[in-house]
């Protein structure tokens, strides 16, 4: 009595798995661009504290310490280079887009904006003044 339910369940089982419609798969979550630069960029910021914080604890050289922190510090500057160049190329469509967005804004709106901060590079609107940029990371003059 079991081993017909068994099998009837293995072959639901089997037709499910092996007949999937392409149009039953979801699309792919599109990435960004810069997604790659921006998790490498994370990682050397977070070496550089891993670094300074075992030279505090003394189990680095001053000498190591200092060639290491410039060869992090050339290493991130070459990756802010790579994203400063993507973003430019991709940078004139978001600053349309986020333009045309805080047209359409009400005057209530606009009073707030006028207080917030806003990056001339990427178009990006902070409620409070900030030095850098949290979108595209450059400073804010």
């Amino acid at each position: 009595m079991m081993i017909p339910i068994a099998v009837a369940v293995t072959i639901a089982a089997l037709g499910f798995v092996l007949f999937v419609r392409e149009k039953d798969i979801p699309e792919p979550v599109p990435v960004s661009p810069t997604q790659h630069l921006e998790d490498r960029k994370r990682a050397i910021y977070d070496n550089l504290r891993d670094l300074q914080f075992e030279y505090r604890l003394g189990k680095l050289s001053d000498e190591d310490y200092q060639s290491t922190k410039q060869a992090l510090q050339k290493e991130l500057a070459g990756v802010l280079a790579e994203i400063e160049t993507m973003l430019a190329k991709l940078g004139p469509t978001r600053v349309a887009a986020k333009t045309a967005a805080t047209k359409d804004a009400p005057a209530a709106g606009k009073a707030k904006a006028r207080s917030a901060t806003v990056c001339p590079f990427c178009g990006a609107e902070f409620p409070q003044a900030l030095k850098y940029c949290g979108e595209c990371g450059k400073a804010i003059a």
